[in-house]
């Protein structure tokens, strides 16, 4: 596979793209109707936030994840991950637009460090934010707001402004995306059957005691899903993360073989994959509120 290149500014994308000097060194709105150039570049890495919104028909890949733009959909790169298309060139017959924010832009703002704390800058191309149009409408307007600024003649209140629309559209985007969780329930609810079953098999197989409690990129990896984004479905849905989903399942598993077996809580603790009995019973102590032993006389 061909070395993706590395764009670490807007005047170096300015450069691939073939498109005149830019307006702002730190930040730029492509329109990509209006990108026809052909670059000869399969992938990109950019040292720069990237969000875009496209409407389209080709195919793009993040990582080994293809997503078809047949709709209008939002996705979010953060500074070094890797884009590429399937074909080497702008693609064609597509709309919507690509916001680049370069790191420096948000430098000694509160944006600089809450940015890192919206979870869909780590989701795949295949976890993008499915808009209505409405809600299409929301942002492409926020969106126009910061090209009408970063255009117009700059002034010490320019940088604020934008940081204030920039917030607002990220701030947007987690609202769509939790009206995502819940209003996509086929999709979402066959991931929650699917985190059961898988948790399931786990936990009556011999991996349990020979690798111990399964990881979250375990888990994320059999569903296909980014662990991020499980972690934010399973939160909205459920209240609990993937690793207290974990969790739930051992203690269903522990009081199992508490109430029905002979084995000791030592035994017990090994074959649910802990090395030290003590690690079992706080794990158990603080998920119940009671000991493993305790739990078992209640029983006798």
């Amino acid at each position: 596979m061909e070395k993706p290149i590395r764009i670490k500014t807007i005047s170096e994308l300015h450069q691939l793209m073939g498109l005149p000097k830019p307006h702002h060194p730190l930040i730029e709105l492509i329109d990509l109707s209006q990108q026809k150039k052909e670059t000869g570049i399969a992938a990109v890495i950019f040292d720069l936030y990237v969000i875009t919104l496209k409407r389209g028909c080709n195919k793009l890949f993040y990582g080994q994840q293809q997503y078809d733009f047949d709709e209008g959909v939002m996705a979010f790169l953060a500074p070094g991950q890797i884009l590429r298309g399937e074909d080497r060139n702008i693609p064609q017959n597509i709309e919507g637009w690509m916001l680049f924010i370069h790191p420096d832009f948000l430098w000694h703002t509160a944006l600089a460090k809450k940015i890192k704390q919206y979870d869909f800058f780590d989701y795949t191309t295949h976890e993008a934010l499915f808009l209505s149009d409405k809600e299409e409408t929301t942002i492409n307007g926020i969106v126009e707001n910061i090209k009408n600024e970063y255009q117009s003649n700059l002034d010490r209140f320019s940088q604020d402004i934008i940081i204030a629309h920039l917030e607002t559209l990220l701030n947007y985007s987690e609202r769509f995306y939790q009206r995502q969780f819940i209003t996509r329930k086929k999709t979402n609810h066959q991931i929650l059957s699917r985190l059961d079953q898988l948790l399931s098999d786990y936990f009556n197989s011999k991996d349990l005691a020979v690798k111990g409690l399964p990881t979250v990129q375990y888990i994320s990896e059999h569903l296909n899903v980014s662990p991020t984004y499980l972690r934010s479905l399973l939160k909205t849905l459920t209240g609990l993360n993937t690793q207290q989903h974990i969790h739930e399942k051992l203690i269903e598993k522990a009081k199992e073989k508490l109430s029905a077996t002979d084995l000791t809580v030592s035994e017990i603790a090994y074959e649910l994959g802990f090395e030290h009995m003590q690690s079992f019973s706080k794990l158990f102590k603080t998920k119940t509120n009671v000991s493993p032993l305790a739990f078992r006389q209640s029983f006798q």
